[in-house]
This record gives C-alpha cells, structure tokens and sequence, in this order.
C-alpha cells in the first residue's frame, strides 16, 4: 500500500507568479555567492518579460550544477542544445551581474 494514495482530485498546477516566486528563491540560494550573483542576477534582470517556454528553460537550467550554468555563461563549456538560443546569449553577456567595489 502507497504511502501516499490519490484522492482522486488533481492539485491544480501552480500559477505563473508561483513558479516565478520558486524560481527567484531558487536563482539566489545556489550554494555559492558566485553562482548567486550570476544566475539570481539574470533572473532579476530578465524574467518580469519571460514567456511561458522562457520559464520552462530557466526552471530546467536551475536543476542544471552550478559548475555547468557558470561554464556555459561564462563560454569554458559548450552549450548543450537544450540551452542554446536567446536566453543563454543573454547570459553570457554578464551585463546582469552588479560589480560591488
């Protein structure tokens, strides 16, 4: 027996301003300030004009090791097809990313 049974009722999926909500917290608590500052930068900067499919890449790109995200923007790794286009060309700019002297 399931520990966890249906009730026969879906939970209705979460509405865009979740997600968005999810993804902010997501973006900002990586495990490293750099990766903080890179990808919750990008996040910041970019996602109030996100599309749904926008959305669906960046959700499935913070799954993705830091290490990788970092490499990709960065240019020191190639970019694996499912993240190439418009989205990680404006990653790779940088010019998200706020310089504290």
């Amino acid at each position: 027996m399931a520990i966890f049974e249906q009730t026969g009722a879906s939970a209705a999926p979460p509405s865009r301003d979740e997600r968005l909500r999810r993804m902010k917290f997501r973006a900002w608590h990586r495990g490293t300030r750099e990766a903080d500052y890179m990808i919750g930068g990008f996040f910041d900067r970019y996602h109030a004009d996100w599309t749904d499919k926008d959305i669906a890449w960046f959700e499935a790109l913070i799954e993705e090791d830091d290490v990788d995200v970092m490499a990709w923007a960065l240019g020191t790794q190639s970019v694996p097809s499912e993240y190439a286009g418009a989205q990680m060309a404006a990653m790779q700019l940088l010019d998200y990313v706020e310089i504290r002297r």
